[in-house]
């Protein structure tokens, strides 16, 4: 897929630069339901300069590392990328089985949602929350 004129949905949209691009667009559509919605082609050495997914209603951008653009592969910190959902035992597990880690097993927490916490196999960290309350 290479129409890149798609819109970027929601407000903030992450851009992750992670190893091997192609292989997470493929892990998140198992793991979180993403929809690939437009794709740069490779460059010569197969790494793809964009990826724009749909995920829970949102954009998420993927890249492989490009060093030499300002771009490197670093280990991911100090972020989550959060997904309210309905269903979050049905969502949850389905990350499970794609290959996140579980960090958080869902509980219910003082808030008052069912929360957990991933870890995904490019290293991202995820959440995933559902609200208990009716209405």
């Amino acid at each position: 897929m290479t129409d890149l004129s798609q819109p970027v949905l929601g407000g903030v949209a992450p851009y992750l630069f992670v190893s091997n691009a192609a292989t997470a667009a493929e892990f998140y559509a198992r793991a979180f339901g993403a929809k690939e919605v437009a794709r740069a082609p490779a460059d010569p050495q197969g790494r793809l300069i964009h990826v724009h997914l749909v995920i829970n209603g949102g954009s998420v951008m993927l890249s492989d590392p490009f060093p030499e653009h300002g771009s490197p592969l670093k280990e991911p910190q100090a972020f989550m990328l959060h997904l309210q959902v309905e269903g979050i035992d049905d969502a949850f597990q389905r990350a499970v089985d794609a290959g996140a880690q579980v960090t958080l097993p869902v509980q219910l927490m003082f808030w008052g949602d069912r929360y957990g916490q991933l870890r995904d196999p490019f290293g991202v960290a995820w959440s995933m929350g559902e609200s208990q309350k009716k209405g």
